[in-house]
């Protein structure tokens, strides 16, 4: 068993989530940006990756509407979030759940211990690289993690729809163009558009000037 995935990200018109600089705020408007935190508040975690803490210092909490912040989820295979994240303050350490690999340091998995974060740490991917992600869900489940919202970055992102952990997408399209940035997408083993996964139950939205797009990953 593990919990129900939905992807959340916003884009721009031509497909990316961030510049070529890294900078991603703001993409969409504030409706859509307070669309975004009602969803948060409406599961029971968050889930990034490290690379996404070390850039922007998330605070990855519900803070534009009413509602209970969720736990928040980062995959750190080897633990190398800084002690200064905003994640990592005292006042919200002990909602914040680091998943790590067999081989992050132990003097360092017990330092954040003792600041309050929960450290679980799970096997390693013997294909794709890094942690474990089917056995970080279960572990999360068997804690009482029933749904996630997944926000990136990238390369999470790539390896949660490569191996169909994503149960659902909500997709902010914003009236940007870059011309060049950063893909939430690298390769999911797809090659052809006879093989492009698809959404089912699909809903769209106005919001201000933003489209929102929600709907059932369909795995063939």
């Amino acid at each position: 068993m593990r919990p129900q995935v939905t992807l959340a990200y916003a884009q721009t018109l031509d497909g990316y989530i961030a510049a070529s600089d890294g900078s991603s705020r703001w993409i969409s408007g504030q409706s859509s940006l307070m669309r975004t935190h009602t969803l948060r508040a409406n599961h029971d975690a968050i889930m990034v990756g490290v690379g996404t803490v070390v850039a922007d210092n998330p605070r990855l909490n519900v803070r534009l509407v009413q509602g209970r912040d969720p736990i928040r989820v980062i995959i750190d295979g080897h633990l190398r979030i800084p002690d200064a994240s905003a994640v990592l303050h005292s006042d919200v350490a002990s909602s914040t759940w680091l998943i790590c690999g067999p081989d992050a340091d132990v003097m360092r998995r017990s330092a954040l211990s003792q600041r309050g974060v929960v450290v679980l740490p799970v096997g390693a991917d013997p294909f794709m690289g890094g942690v474990h992600l089917t056995q970080a869900l279960a572990v999360l489940y068997q804690r009482g993690i029933r749904s996630i919202m997944l926000e990136g970055g990238s390369r999470l992102i790539t390896s949660m729809v490569r191996t169909r952990l994503v149960d659902r997408v909500a997709i902010t399209i914003a009236p940007k163009m870059l011309g060049a940035g950063i893909s939430p997408f690298g390769p999911i083993g797809i090659t052809s558009m006879a093989d492009a996964l698809t959404l089912a139950n699909v809903q769209t939205h106005r919001l201000d000037d933003d489209i929102w797009v929600e709907g059932d990953v369909r795995y063939e």
